[in-house]
Parts: structure tokens; C-alpha cells; sequence
């Protein structure tokens, strides 16, 4: 089979498009016939390099991709060969306290396919029974990859860790990105006013789409001191912000006394300054975010196959050319996500 691949880290010019033995799924894995895969920032850092990650080389990146079940191991009795399915990168434990208490996001030895383990982005991709939810059949297979990892993300953070009320105001920061434009959506279908920011008057419009009340254009504006003039000088109830050092200080001046930011990333950096007398001054609160569990996938995905929640897809890529779906996202061309399709398949 084909495969998207990289064997050491760096620029895009180290991934390629090899070819490489088709796997055999174990007895609880199922073998999935990839249809569409989608691009997430994670894959550009797994690319790069984090620290303390050591990966087997070569090296198959990606955490989402959608298709048809081809193989099943012989414990498998959820799935068989024909189901459409997509993938949900969370792997856990399973035992250690955190997954026993009901929460595998917490798990001590959480790993996410594509970044700590081989990913999906190949013609064949072999993943754990439970890490596969079905598709119903009219959700096309580019929709059913592109909306995992970025809807789940954005539901835990807005509804579960944010406790996110209607009636509550929200700034989602980086709106064009795959967690931002579905955080817009997951604000405004829990009934909350919704600003977002955004670089282009293209951009602005989409978010606007996905439901944004507000928009400001951050390359103009100091974007919390146009979120103070555009609430009274209150601020916001809640901030989601997953870009880290370049935005975090106005994240938080953007911020209603006794408000909260939720943060599940940091794509500009992670050592912002803490901003602790803002915190304290203001009684703010801070709250990390990762993934999202099982059963909060599976409520996020129903609103997604109903239509009540879209992925936009900014383009869609043959495999060979995942380079360039890498420089989009650096260079934060266009707005959703990138969708990448084996290339037998176009």
C-alpha cells in the first residue's frame, strides 16, 4: 500500500508518499479501506518534532481519516467488513484511576494515534475496535474525517470543561482554524453570543456563517480592547484561545471579572507570561482542555451527522501532495480544514 511517511523530523520536505506492507489487524483491530483523511496543527508538530517524543521511523502521521472496514481481528464484534466508519485518535489505559473514574483524557499513559503511534493517513490503517465510530450512510467520507479531533476538542472545552451557558458570551480567538470554527458553531448551538476573531474579510465571513455574532479582524484591531468597547468594558464570560503565547495576555484583558479561558493548545508558543495579577485581580480562571472522551465524542459526532454541525473543508489534497496541506496550515491559508485522499482513491 501507499502511505504518507516522514523518517526524521524537520521542514515538509521531509514527508513523502511511500509505499509499504499493508498491515494485518490483531485480534481487536480492525483493517479500515481509508476513503478521506483530514490535517490537523498536531501533524505539523509531530512533523517538526516535540520534546520527549521518539517516534519509530519511518514514521505515519495523522489522527483522523474515515472509510470502509475491510479486515476485522477475530475479538472484533462491533464492526464488520462493509461498515463505514471513522477513527477517534484518543487511545487510554484503561485501569489507572483516572479511566476507572470515567475520564481516558486524564489516562497516565494517554497517547493519541498519529503523534505517539503510527497514524492514519494511508491507503490501509489498522486501529483498535474502540477507537472506530460508525458513519451513518449519508455523511460523506471527506465530512466524516474532517470533524474528530477538532469537533471533540471543541465540545469538551466549551461544554464540559467550560461549562458553557446560554445566554453566556464567548470569544473563540483563531476562528479559521479546524478547533475554532467549531468552537463558533458548538457556542452558538448552546446559545451563547459569540465573537470571533479572524485576518480576512473571507475569513470573518465564514465565521459568521458558522454562526459568530461579532467578528474582529485581529491584523487591525487590538482585539481586547475592541471586545472591551463592544461589551460596555465587561468583557467576555469565556475565552477560548488555542494559540498560545501571541495571544493569551489579550485572551485574558478580553475577560469579564470572575470570567474563564479555555485553552487546549498553543500553536504560537507555550510560555506565555502568566498574567497572574489579571488572575487574581479579576478572580479569572484558567482551564486546560485535551481531547475528549468516548461518550463526548459520540454527542458532538450525532450533531455533526444530523447537519445541526459542519465542517468546512478549505481543500482537499491527494496524499502525495500532504506537504502543501502542511503549509497551508502554517501559513493559515484559508479557513476549516484540510482533507487528504489516498490517491488510488481520486
Amino acid at each position: 500500500m501507499m502511505a504518507v511517511q516522514f523518517d526524521g523530523h524537520g521542514d515538509h520536505d521531509v514527508i513523502a508518499y511511500n509505499e509499504t506492507p499493508t498491515p494485518t489487524p490483531g485480534p481487536d483491530e480492525v483493517r479500515v479501506d481509508v476513503k478521506a483523511g483530514s490535517l490537523n496543527h498536531l501533524d505539523v508538530w509531530t512533523r517538526r518534532g516535540l520534546p520527549g517524543l521518539d517516534l519509530e521511523m519511518p514514521h505515519t502521521p495523522g489522527s483522523d481519516a474515515a472509510g470502509i472496514v475491510d479486515r476485522v481481528g477475530e475479538n472484533v464484534s462491533r464492526f464488520e467488513p462493509g461498515d463505514r466508519v471513522t477513527v477517534i485518535s484518543g487511545v487510554s489505559c484503561g485501569t489507572c484511576e483516572f479511566c476507572r473514574n470515567g475520564d481516558s483524557t486524564l489516562c497516565v499513559r494517554y497517547q493519541i494515534i498519529g503523534e505517539h503511534l503510527p497514524g492514519v493517513h494511508a491507503e490501509y490503517a489498522v486501529v483498535a475496535e474502540d477507537n472506530l465510530v460508525a458513519v451513518p450512510a449519508d455523511v460523506d467520507f471527506e465530512t466524516a474525517a474532517a470533524v474528530p479531533l477538532v469537533f471533540g476538542t471543541a465540545w469538551r472545552m466549551l461544554i464540559d470543561r467550560g461549562d458553557l451557558s446560554a445566554g453566556e458570551s464567548v470569544l473563540v480567538v483563531g476562528a479559521s482554524g479546524g478547533v475554532g470554527h467549531a468552537a463558533v458553531q458548538i457556542a452558538a448551538h448552546a446559545g451563547a453570543t459569540v465573537y470571533a476573531t479572524a485576518s480576512t474579510a473571507e475569513k470573518r465571513r465564514h465565521a459568521e456563517d458558522c454562526g459568530a455574532d461579532h467578528v474582529i479582524d485581529y491584523t487591525a484591531d487590538d482585539f481586547a480592547d475592541e471586545i472591551r468597547s463592544r461589551t460596555g468594558r465587561r468583557g467576555v464570560d469565556m475565552v477560548v484561545d488555542h494559540v498560545g503565547e501571541a495571544t493569551y495576555p489579550d485572551s485574558l484583558r478580553s475577560l469579564a471579572k470572575g470570567g474563564r479561558i479555555v485553552t487546549c493548545g498553543a500553536t504560537t508558543g507555550p510560555n506565555p507570561g502568566a498574567g497572574l495579577h489579571r488572575i487574581f485581580g479579576n478572580q479569572l480562571s484558567v482551564i486546560g482542555s485535551t481531547m475528549a472522551t468516548p461518550g463526548q465524542f459520540d454527542d458532538v459526532l450525532s450533531l455533526v451527522w444530523d447537519g445541526t454541525f459542519s465542517p468546512r473543508i478549505r481543500e482537499t489534497l491527494p496524499m502525495s501532495e500532504t506537504a502543501r496541506g502542511h503549509e497551508l496550515l502554517e501559513n493559515r491559508e484559508g479557513f476549516g480544514k484540510v482533507v487528504v485522499i489516498p490517491d488510488s482513491e481520486r
